[in-house]
């Protein structure tokens, strides 16, 4: 049986072309996402169009992805890290 500290999340490393990197809470990367996928709402990823709201397409793709291409050339990664032991 897994050990429940294995789905913390604590904090995401966030990478951006031309950005250093952030470390944002849970709560700051659903923000982000949402911010960004509020604008693509007409060219949003199949597995996304499923959603109905924003809110539901930013944490589905939290929960179960690693990165989101933006624009040609431009693209957002996040990886989860724990800040304690």
């Amino acid at each position: 049986m897994p050990d429940s500290i294995m789905f913390q999340e604590d904090a995401f490393v966030v990478l951006e072309p031309n950005q250093p990197e952030q470390l944002l809470t849970p709560e700051e990367l659903l923000e982000k996402l949402k911010a960004i996928l509020a604008t693509r709402q007409d060219d949003l990823p199949r597995d996304l169009q499923k959603f109905a709201s924003v809110e539901e397409q930013a944490q589905y793709l939290m929960e179960t992805s690693c990165d989101l291409d933006v624009e040609p050339g431009q693209y957002l990664q996040w990886y989860v890290v724990r800040l304690e032991k």
